[in-house]
This record gives structure tokens, sequence and C-alpha cells, in this order.
């Protein structure tokens, strides 16, 4: 994966199309877009919080295939909603490179883990 460009609450991924994220039939699989959806949520906390995003996990992903990708990279672009004390908000929409019409669509939940020892 590359990441193309990292904003305020935002971030946009490439993940180049390979023959490890296809599948038969010449699609794109849903295993590797999730794991791309993942990885741009991941890139747009580190752009808000920078080291302190890093021992942050996912708690939650919940992912929505609109149609059949063709076998071309696919451009992750994550928004995070909100990002609170514990908990950040985002929803990523995937694309294949060079259309306009979503694939995919998914929302996810991280925990924003404290790096500080517990008394």
């Amino acid at each position: 994966m590359e990441i193309e460009s990292v904003g305020h609450d935002i971030a946009r991924v490439r993940m180049r199309l390979s023959e490890h994220n296809t599948r038969h039939g010449g699609t794109i699989s849903g295993p590797a877009m999730f794991t791309v959806a993942d990885f741009s949520i991941y890139v747009a906390l580190i752009g808000r919080l920078g080291s302190a995003a890093i021992p942050s996990v996912t708690s939650n992903l919940n992912i929505t295939f609109l149609t059949r990708p063709p076998a071309r990279d696919v451009i992750a672009e994550a928004r995070l909603v909100r990002v609170g004390r514990r908990l950040a908000y985002a929803e990523v929409a995937l694309y294949s490179e060079g259309s306009s019409e979503l694939i995919a669509h998914a929302t996810g939940t991280y925990a924003l883990v404290s790096s500080a020892p517990k008394a």
C-alpha cells in the first residue's frame, strides 16, 4: 500500500494491484479491500494525532461492497468523523483507479489506547 496524501482528518491510500489481492475472474478480493480501508483510517489517525495514535487498535470495522471491482488499483479515502478521548470513528470510500463510482464503503472505530502506565 502507498500513502498518497494525509491532511487534517483525512488520508488517501492506494493499494496496488497484485496477484496477492485479486480473485479468480479478475476482481479485487474482499479481504484486500477490508485491509486498505482499515489501514487508511490508521493513517488518518496518525495524521491527526501523530505518534500518540500508534498504540491505537481497530475495535470495529464494517464494510459494504457495492459493486464488483475491476482488476485495478484501489483508492481508499478515509475521513475522521469524530475523535474523542478514547474512541475515533471514521468512514472510508473505496474506488477503482480511474473511476468515481464507489466500489465499497466502510466505517470503523479505533480504540485510542493510552501509552501511559496505569497506577
